[in-house]
């Protein structure tokens, strides 16, 4: 399969004209809970040649897209975005933006940048921003669980996962690693809870991505608990970061000055 992605994004490369600076694989394989028909989520962010930047109408205007999403092909699910979004959301402290820069699985990485934006992780990490989103992702998740007498353990996964990550930076400050079993760990204290997340987690790797299974009223309870009350923690966490703005502009240059040579 990684000679399939690797093919997908020299092709990407040679129709938009542009230089793939990352690329990984985010979702279910990097988190540790694929099934035997989960999609390859590879993401990527790639820059244009400089004349492109050097316009009076910036990238993400009118017909200048800021993204390049490719339509699923079997397992291949590829997509990414420009350098100049990617590191305008890093500022933000984007989490899925950050999740791609932990990734575990590099397919490639020929230029300086991902690093360079990993050194910088610390300067723009906001704990509120980073709480909200993974709350929201697991509100509505669970919003999804609850619409039923059964619910895909996929979705129930993806709860837990956003749940996990929330309480990680809630308690320590710090981004989330992105192994499933390394944010388990924190309710080693429940057993019953991670018995059944453990069940839950084996019963997913073993079926398919639409595998259903009836309620599981202890992570039910779990869940609503924890959502309201990270809600309620990341209202009140101040946190200021000074503007790394200027610092961004400058890898921004950096990078078309590798890449490009100019």
């Amino acid at each position: 399969m990684k000679q399939e992605i690797l093919q997908s994004l020299r092709a990407i490369e040679q129709e938009f004209d542009v230089k793939i600076l990352y690329a990984c694989e985010s979702g279910s394989r990097s988190w540790g809970f694929s099934s035997q028909d989960s999609d390859y989520d590879v993401r990527f962010f790639y820059i244009h040649h400089p004349e492109v930047y050097v316009s009076i109408d910036p990238i993400g205007i009118g017909n200048k897209r800021d993204v390049i999403e490719r339509p699923v092909h079997g397992l291949l699910d590829v997509n990414g975005w420009d350098i100049t979004k990617a590191l305008k959301l890093f500022r933000k402290s984007n989490p899925l933006l950050l999740e791609w820069l932990s990734s575990a699985v590099v397919y490639e990485e020929p230029y300086s940048t991902a690093e360079r934006m990993r050194e910088l992780r610390k300067d723009v990490f906001s704990p509120a921003s980073c709480i909200h989103h993974y709350a929201g992702i697991a509100s509505n998740n669970y919003k999804e669980i609850n619409s039923g007498d059964k619910a895909r353990l996929k979705t129930y996964l993806y709860a837990l996962r956003s749940i996990l990550a929330a309480k990680w930076v809630a308690e320590r400050n710090e981004i989330p690693p992105l192994s499933f079993q390394k944010l388990l760990a924190q309710i080693d204290q429940e057993p019953v809870l991670r018995e059944m997340i453990e069940h839950l987690l084996q019963q997913k790797t073993a079926g398919g991505e639409i595998t259903k299974g009836p309620r599981i009223p202890v992570i039910d309870r779990f869940l609503e608990t924890e959502i309201e009350q990270l809600r309620r923690r990341a209202a009140v966490i101040h946190h200021s970061v000074e503007n790394p703005t200027e610092r961004l502009n400058r890898l921004f240059r950096a990078t078309l000055e590798e890449v490009w040579k100019c």
